[in-house]
């Protein structure tokens, strides 16, 4: 089951990205539509793939709890900002009402942005650093893919840190965590099947 997982996890990274690409070059509303539910799809996958590698990293029940509740958060969260941004804000905007910036997502500051930053950076970035700690084993894979893990989930914190407080295009940095870091987890799993 854990490689299927991992399969899984790359086909929905890689369709993630295409399904951003495509709205990056289109900006046309359906390609911004399938990247959300994209999105809200990625965080339940995600943490599919985070509970098979807990459990081949042997983590404790401790790490392993408290990253499925950050995931959960994580998950719900997201879930949240798009749903309501994709069946409420924009409905209302193609209706012809001024919806405020605040309230629209891909601008910041808004609601449903900080509501998103929160979910993938700072939740997904502690589920990581659940899955990565501690790092001490004698497996040289299991140590590579705890300290991956923990680098993941340091650059889903920097972003999210970075964007409330500093710049906010210091949040692309959790993206290469959760995106090119996931992937990256997801091979080297492969690898060691």
């Amino acid at each position: 089951m854990g490689k299927r997982i991992h399969l899984i996890g790359i086909i929905d990274i890689v369709l993630y990205f295409i399904s951003v690409g495509a709205f990056l070059i289109s900006k046309a509303d359906i390609a911004l539509t399938i990247w959300e539910l994209m999105t809200v799809i990625s965080g339940p996958i995600v943490l599919l793939v985070l509970l098979e590698l807990s459990h081949s990293l042997s983590c404790s029940d401790l790490n392993r709890r408290a990253m499925q509740v950050f995931m959960g958060c994580t998950c719900a969260l997201t879930g949240a900002a798009h749903i309501v941004n994709i069946a409420v804000t924009r409905r209302l905007m193609s209706e012809g009402v001024d919806v405020p910036l605040y309230f629209q997502i891909g601008q910041w500051p808004s609601v449903e942005m900080a509501v998103d930053y929160l979910a993938w950076g700072l939740f997904m970035g502690l589920a990581f650093i659940c899955l990565g700690l501690p790092v001490a084993s004698t497996d040289k894979t299991t140590r590579s893919l705890k300290v991956i893990s923990l680098i993941n989930g340091i650059l889903c914190l920097i972003g999210f840190i970075g964007a409330l407080f500093i710049n906010e295009n210091i949040w692309y940095l959790a993206p290469i965590g959760y995106g090119f870091g996931l992937l990256i987890l997801c091979i080297t799993r492969l690898r060691k099947e």
